[in-house]
Order: structure tokens, then C-alpha cells, then sequence
């Protein structure tokens, strides 16, 4: 072969060959520090919130302890950081925290303007009305002139706003700063309604309410609100760990790995299981991780579908059902990427 073509090839081989993973300066911190900071909501059942040992529950809150596992190896390697909707960005912004697992709408604003990037959907959702029921208000439509109770900060406030305008009718939103307000002054009467997501109402109705009977969840939903986990712009690295962790639960469930199951399938002769529990290929060195990574996050917190029905589902005192978040085959739109 001519010396040009041997030079050509050997540039073909090197443009072709993978990239060795880089750790990134958030994992470096992490490691370092030997803690995920992770910032949670002030308390919201079902997502993130502390319970009366001070432990903190939630989807939300399983998802940093399964990146806390498949990065430091312990999922109790997590410091916890409650952040108002206020709070919250200026805070992932200026690495307060290395995460940001709060109940938090993916849109076009937040993902391009504030310097974010979302990781995936760990839950589908849509806004949705809380009204009581002598009020006799049966639809969101019949909420003309009413006050309605909402925090600010938030993408709710905004789409509240569109869908009076949308529908024609006057709404006088009665904004509060904090969540604990907000449901204070819908008790006690201030408003007409109150407005937030509904797997949020459907909280507040069982566990906020005087009488859960005296309340109703009114059937539209009026916005498309997909809520994930986001990190900081500028380090791939990490928004590589974080969104391959957020798919590797969701993979576990549709492969059958359970938190149970997860040593015994190890010897499973099914290609795919054996690659994400790290028994065959080492998906792990392309994120700068070991092999054991995707096993370790389902081992500490279970995998999607355990998740969800701990926290939200059949297993919790929502009792919310999967809906959209059932996985793709199974009528939802839940769909992991594939880890290959």
C-alpha cells in the first residue's frame, strides 16, 4: 500500500474509533465531595418529600439515589437541598446543587434560556383544577370570573393565563410565593379553585384537605407538562450520566430487572440483560462509570415501574394510575433509549 493510503486509513481508523470518556468537572466534584447534591421540592407527596424521620421519598428523590448509586456506589450519598420554584434554577445555575430533581416542567424557555439541560421524562403530566364541591363546578370552563389560587414562579401561573384567554373568560389568579400558602388560602376559602399538576392535586385532595370528600379534581387537563430531572449546561459528561441512569430505570422494567432480581439475573442468558447488568459488553467506560453502574442504580431504588408504584402508584396512598407513564408497550409512552 502507498505511504498516502496507509496515512489515509490509519486517519479513517482513528476517526472511527471511540472516544475515551471523560469524567467531567461535576463528577469530579462529586467524587471529590464524596456527596450528590440534589435539589428536591419543599414537599410534594409522591415526588420529593421528607417524611417525619426526616428521610426523604419520592420519584424524584429515587432518581438521585440511583445516579448517587451508580456514581459513588451508595445510594445514601446524597445531600438533600429544598428549593422553592423560585429558588430553583438560580440554584442549579450556580452549582449549589448538581442536579435538579424537582417536579420541573421541560420547556423550550428552561431548556434553551436558563442554561439547562433536561435529562429525560420521569413523569407525565398535565395541569389540572382542584375545586370543592359546593361550589357546583363540574368544568374548568365554568370558572369564569373565579379567583384561583396558584404559585408563582411556575409554568402553571402561565398556562392558568393562556387558558382564560383561550376560553374567553376572565380568571384573577391569586398568586403565592410558597406552595404551604397557596393550599392555606385555598382552605380556607380564599379562592374558587386551585391549579397545579394533577398528580399534585390528586396529593392535595387525599392528604391536604379537610375532608377529601368535600373535593373534586375537575376532568381537563390543560397543558402537556413533562417533568424530569435537569442539569447545568457545559459539562456532557454528567448530563451523559445523568440521562443514561434515567433510561437505564426505565429499561429495567421493561427487561424484567427488578431490585429483587438483580443479582440472580446476572447468570440470564438474554444478550440485553446480560449487557445492562454489565455481565457481557461494558457500556460503563463510555460514560466514564464502571460495569456495574446500570445494575447498581436498579439494585438501591428498583426500577421504573417499582419506583413509580412505590411512590405514586398502587403501592402509595395516591394510588395514581401508570396512564401515559406505562411503558410503550404496554399502552403508555414511557420509552427508554436503547443501551446498546
Amino acid at each position: 500500500m502507498p505511504p498516502a493510503f496507509r496515512l489515509l486509513a490509519a486517519a479513517a481508523a482513528l476517526a472511527l474509533a471511540p472516544l475515551p470518556a471523560l469524567a467531567g468537572k461535576t463528577l469530579d466534584a462529586i467524587k471529590s465531595r464524596g456527596q450528590l447534591a440534589c435539589g428536591v421540592s419543599t414537599g410534594v407527596i409522591g415526588f420529593s418529600a421528607a417524611d417525619s424521620q426526616g428521610q426523604w421519598k419520592g420519584l424524584d428523590v429515587d432518581v438521585c439515589k440511583a445516579i448517587a448509586a451508580a456514581v459513588l456506589g451508595d445510594p445514601n450519598k446524597v445531600r438533600w437541598v429544598p428549593l422553592s420554584s423560585q429558588q430553583r434554577f438560580t440554584a442549579l445555575q450556580s452549582g449549589e446543587v448538581d442536579i435538579l430533581s424537582r417536579n420541573t416542567t421541560w420547556s423550550l424557555t428552561r431548556d434553551a434560556g436558563q442554561g439547562l439541560h433536561f435529562a429525560g421524562v420521569t413523569y407525565y403530566d398535565g395541569q389540572g383544577f382542584l375545586v370543592a364541591k359546593k361550589t357546583k363546578v363540574s368544568s374548568a370552563r365554568q370558572l369564569k370570573n373565579a379567583e384561583v389560587c396558584v404559585q408563582s414562579g411556575t409554568t402553571t401561573e402561565k398556562n392558568l393565563a393562556d387558558f382564560a384567554r383561550a376560553q374567553g373568560i376572565k380568571i384573577k389568579p391569586v398568586v403565592f410565593d410558597k406552595f404551604e400558602a397557596s393550599l392555606k388560602a385555598f382552605f380556607s376559602g380564599r379562592c374558587q379553585a386551585y391549579t397545579t399538576d394533577a398528580s399534585a392535586l390528586a396529593f392535595i385532595r387525599a392528604k391536604e384537605a379537610p375532608n377529601p370528600d368535600d373535593y373534586q379534581v375537575l376532568p381537563e387537563l390543560i397543558s402537556k407538562e413533562p417533568l424530569g430531572p435537569a442539569v447545568r449546561r457545559g459539562d456532557d459528561e454528567w448530563f451523559a450520566i445523568v440521562k443514561w441512569t434515567v433510561n437505564a430505570l426505565i429499561e429495567a422494567e421493561e427487561l424484567g430487572i427488578t431490585q429483587a432480581r438483580v443479582d440472580s439475573l446476572k447468570s440470564a442468558a438474554d444478550p440485553s440483560v446480560q449487557r445492562f447488568l454489565g455481565v457481557g459488553e461494558d457500556l460503563g467506560k463510555n460514560l466514564g462509570l464502571d460495569r456495574d453502574w446500570a445494575a447498581r442504580a436498579v439494585k438501591a431504588v428498583g426500577n421504573y415501574g417499582e419506583i413509580f408504584n412505590r411512590n405514586l402508584g398502587a403501592d402509595s396512598p395516591l394510588k395514581l394510575p401508570r396512564g401515559l407513564n406505562a411503558q410503550w408497550n404496554k399502552g403508555g409512552i414511557l420509552y427508554a433509549l436503547p443501551l446498546r
